[in-house]
């Protein structure tokens, strides 16, 4: 008999119908019967050596970064879909941000995942579709960037005028530093100048700028940083587009020039910083201001100044003159000049009678330190102590005379209350008798039946006795 699960799907071949009309040379020849895991297995093999290395064009949908740092998207079209995984170590090298609804072309291999049978691509390699990687990530990071408000210009600071110490962040020898330097020995030789060398192009340059950036500015007595290098393509410059540097540069306390690339190069660092100049020559000629300007500056504040003054003091004059030419101001010098000797006059009168009211105080005062020395304080106040203690010496003598009399007579009275006291007698043997009660003395035994109880009082301490007989 023939196992019909043997059988492929639909009509049986002629040679499955041979076989069945000889079950004899059927049975002669051992099936292959495969699990599913070697079946799976199988099929991986063949896939991934069929499909090695490809490049799909797609969609992105169902984008999900995992914890454990893996991405897992879905590519699409309008007929079909595919799973994707990209592993961590391929993710950390990504530029740009991959994201739902975004137009990708994928490159990697085709693989089984066996413990669910589904065929998926392991991506080694990720860009937009019609737009370069750093394009991307460039418009992503400053839209980004742009939302969080580090581009507002409320939060950008104002250079100073005329800055004594200034950072520089760039690459030790490069031209940039040398164009830098140059401009600023010649538009001010005696600036200062503090100089944090930094890598401004490579893999760990983003790093280096955002820590130069952060060191520099908590430097004290830095006024403004110029950060920058010079041109190149936008891989070179791509250091100054990462969200380290934009970071460290908004959250510095010290303004900051960005001086990258040519005047045509704009990077991230150039929208986050306080300003942007076109090249690091022009950076230098922003941050500082000509020394000869300053004097041609001040010169001619300073000869504005000296004609509003003598035009100020011209019109002063004029106005004089016409008050004095005024009928109602005639003779006015003279009646000045006889209010003015009046003043004097009264001043002189002033302090005159000053000095005399401050003579007759002085002589008050010399007449009262004189009887106050005749009082004598201090010979009273020591005449007046020993008194007291003479007093007080008296008063304690006499406390214990009126003492010792009192004491004897507590002594007399003690010993009379003594004698009369009930506890002498019951010192010598005698008792009381009360009722149970304890509340009346007992003089008669007629008050008394057996059985009753009744409490003895010794001369020390108490009995509770019961009635046995009566006499």
């Amino acid at each position: 008999m023939i196992d019909s699960f043997a059988l492929p799907l639909g009509e049986p071949s002629e040679a499955a119908k041979t076989k069945q009309a000889s079950p004899a040379r059927a049975s002669s020849q051992p099936r292959r019967i495969m699990t599913v895991s070697e079946l799976t297995s199988e099929i991986r093999g063949l896939l991934e050596s069929s499909y090695s290395e490809i490049l799909v064009d797609g969609e992105i949908s169902n984008c999900r970064l995992w914890n454990t740092g893996h991405l897992y998207f879905t590519l699409k079209d309008d007929r079909s879909q595919l799973k994707v995984v990209m592993f961590r170590t391929t993710v950390r090298y990504l530029k740009f941000q991959p994201e739902n609804g975004l137009r990708v072309i994928a490159r990697g291999r085709i693989s089984v995942y066996e413990p669910k049978g589904e065929y998926q691509i392991v991506c080694r390699h990720l860009e937009p579709y019609g737009i370069g990687t750093l394009q991307l990530a460039f418009e992503q990071l400053k839209e980004k960037l742009k939302k969080e408000g580090l581009f507002n210009d409320e939060r950008k600071k104002p250079l100073p005028a005329l800055p004594r110490k200034i950072g520089i962040v760039t690459s030790l020898d490069s031209a940039a530093l040398r164009d830098i330097i140059k401009v600023l020995r010649r538009r001010y030789p005696n600036a200062h100048l503090l100089i944090r060398p930094a890598r401004v192009q490579g893999v760990g340059a983003a790093d280096d700028i955002a820590q130069a950036v952060t060191q520099i500015s908590t430097v004290p007595g830095v006024d403004v940083i110029i950060s920058g290098r010079g041109g190149g393509s936008m891989e070179d410059l791509w250091a100054f587009n990462e969200e380290s540097v934009a970071r460290a540069i908004s959250a510095s306390s010290v303004p900051i020039i960005s001086a990258v690339g040519h005047e045509t190069d704009f990077t991230i660092a150039d929208f986050v910083a306080d300003l942007r100049a076109a090249t690091p020559s022009a950076a230098a000629e922003l941050v500082i201001t000509r020394k000869d300007e300053y004097h041609d500056r001040i010169n001619r504040l300073s000869e504005q100044l000296r004609t509003r003054t003598l035009m100020q003091i011209h019109e002063y004059r004029t106005d004089i003159r016409e008050l004095e030419q005024r009928p109602g101001l005639s003779g006015l010098p003279g009646r000045v000049a006889i209010l003015r000797r009046q003043i004097t006059e009264l001043a002189h009168n002033l302090a005159r009678g000053s000095r005399g009211i401050h003579a007759i105080v002085e002589r008050r005062y010399h007449a009262l330190e004189l009887r106050l020395e005749g009082q004598n304080l201090r010979r009273t106040f020591s005449k007046l102590l020993t008194q007291l203690v003479s007093s007080e010496g008296k008063l304690h003598e006499a406390m214990q005379q009126v003492a010792m009399k009192r004491r004897a007579t507590l002594v007399e009275l003690s010993g009379r209350l003594e004698s009369l006291s009930p506890l002498a007698v019951l010192a010598r043997g005698y008792a009381v008798c009360w009722d149970a009660k304890r509340l009346s003395v007992l003089t008669n035994s007629n008050k008394i039946t057996p059985g009753d109880s009744v409490r003895i009082t010794l001369h020390r301490g108490e009995l509770g006795c019961v009635v046995k007989d009566t006499k």
